[in-house]
């Protein structure tokens, strides 16, 4: 079943949010609830994640009926690349090195910036290229 496109934008946009405040504070902890939001979207599906449930419940009621729809599979997709870099900036926030943290959590934010203000999703575009690379070498 296809999603609403606008609920990915709109957890991209929390997102953002969220993973700005953790590079400015440098909070590991606020970084494990955006791995935590990362891990439910990558294994539950978007719509399901933390913010997809805020999306449906709060947001989507007070807006129109969506006009685009879009695949699940490469929303999901992007939640597992950012649960990746998410986990690799928890390392280093947590273990070192800090700069290991800075970048990681610097990658995924403009990422899920570039979703939120220009509704372009890297992951989303990475994911074709990574199914034909499988099916290469499968």
């Amino acid at each position: 079943m296809d999603i609403d496109i606008r609920g990915p934008r709109f957890g991209a946009t929390v997102t953002t949010v969220v993973l700005a405040v953790v590079l400015i504070t440098g909070s590991g902890t606020l970084l494990g609830w955006q791995a935590l939001c990362f891990a439910a979207g990558a294994a539950l599906g978007v719509p399901r994640s933390p913010y997809g449930l805020v999306f449906r419940t709060v947001v989507r009621p007070r807006l129109g009926p969506p006009s685009e729809f879009e695949s699940p599979a490469p929303p999901r997709f992007a939640q597992a690349v950012g649960l990746v870099f998410s986990l690799v900036g928890l390392v280093g926030y947590l273990w070192g090195p800090s700069w290991l943290g800075l970048l990681a959590t610097g990658c995924a934010l403009a990422a899920a910036f570039l979703n939120a203000a220009f509704g372009y999703c890297l992951g989303c575009e990475l994911y074709p290229l990574v199914r034909r690379a499988v099916a290469v070498v499968r």
